[in-house]
């Protein structure tokens, strides 16, 4: 990753009008809109999935490139580590007296972010990936025997 900005926005509802609108929000901006490439780190969520979500996008931006992650793998997704420290200091407690307060507080926390933010340490390596995934093999292979 070369670099990375957290882009927020606050919508009434989710579907594929929001998601595409971040992501105009995005893709009009320097560099992402002459970047030969600009790869997208999504879950499956249904606005956003499968191969027809992959043509909506590219046939808008196509310089876009949708990545995927496994299904019930969301620490594989940066952005979900950035939601729990979301959830963690700016939704707990949940004592929002209203929808416009809980907003402001959501984009201040950030505004502050992107002034303190430093990379993740990630401490799996691929040798504890390559480890996982035979663990995981050997117990199928032995419930299906």
């Amino acid at each position: 990753m070369h670099r990375a900005k957290v882009f927020g926005r606050c919508e009434k509802k989710t579907g594929i009008a929001p998601v595409d609108r971040l992501i105009g929000e995005v893709m009009s901006r320097e560099p992402y809109q002459s970047a030969r490439r600009v790869f997208w780190i999504m879950d499956n969520c249904s606005a956003h999935r499968g191969q027809k979500a992959v043509d909506r996008l590219r046939s808008q931006w196509p310089n876009v490139v949708l990545v995927h992650t496994p299904v019930h793998a969301s620490w594989l997704n940066q952005i979900e580590i950035y939601f729990s420290i979301v959830q963690r200091k700016v939704l707990t407690p949940n004592d929002f007296k209203s929808l416009y307060e809980l907003e402001q507080r959501l984009l201040a926390f950030e505004r502050r972010y992107q002034e303190t933010a430093s990379p993740f340490q990630w401490t799996f390596t691929r040798k504890d990936l390559t480890t996982l995934l035979a663990k995981i093999e050997n117990k199928r292979l032995a419930s299906a025997a």
